[in-house]
C-alpha cells in the first residue's frame, strides 16, 4: 500500500487520517462502505463512527503540542462473531480509560463539567476497548461482537 492512501480487502480496513477534523468525514464513509462490502449489522457502522468521533476528535484537539501534520492510522478488520479496530497515533501519551476524568451522570447538563462523557460512551459501546503504548504511539483497541 502507499503511504497515504486507502486499503481496503475484503475484511479489512486500513486508512491513514491527517491530524484534521475534517478526515472524519472521510472516515465514516469508509466505515460505512467497509460494513455494507462485509455484510455485517448496520448497526456497528454507526457505533464505530461514534467511537472513532469520540477518540480522533480528542486527539487532534488535546494531543499534539505543535501545529504540525501528523497521521493517524485507522485499521478494521472483521472475522465471523467480531469486529476489530485500532487507532494509532503519535500524539502525547494518553490512556483515555485511565487518564479521563470519569463523567458526571448526576448532575443537571446545565451544570456538569467538559469532559468524560465520550469516553465513557466508547467503553458502553464496545464490548472491550483497551490502550497501549508502544515506540511512541498510542494504540486504543475496540471490539464489537455480532450476531
Amino acid at each position: 500500500m502507499d503511504e497515504g492512501t486507502d486499503g481496503a480487502v475484503a475484511n479489512r480496513l486500513d486508512m491513514l487520517l491527517r491530524n484534521d477534523l475534517s478526515e472524519l468525514e472521510r472516515l465514516a464513509e469508509a466505515v460505512d462502505e467497509f460494513i455494507e462490502r462485509n455484510q455485517l449489522p448496520p448497526d456497528l457502522a454507526f457505533k464505530f463512527n461514534l467511537c472513532f468521533d469520540e477518540l480522533i476528535t480528542n486527539t487532534v484537539s488535546y494531543g499534539y503540542d505543535d501545529a504540525g501534520p501528523h497521521e493517524i492510522r485507522v485499521r478494521m478488520e472483521a472475522d465471523a462473531a467480531e469486529l476489530r479496530a485500532e487507532v494509532e497515533d503519535d500524539a502525547a501519551a494518553f490512556d483515555p480509560f485511565a487518564d479521563a476524568p470519569p463523567p458526571d451522570l448526576t448532575s443537571e447538563v446545565d451544570d456538569r463539567r467538559v469532559g468524560g462523557l465520550g469516553v465513557f460512551l466508547v467503553k458502553k459501546t464496545m464490548d472491550r476497548a483497551s490502550y497501549r503504548r508502544e515506540g511512541g504511539r498510542n494504540l486504543v483497541l475496540l471490539a464489537k461482537s455480532f450476531g
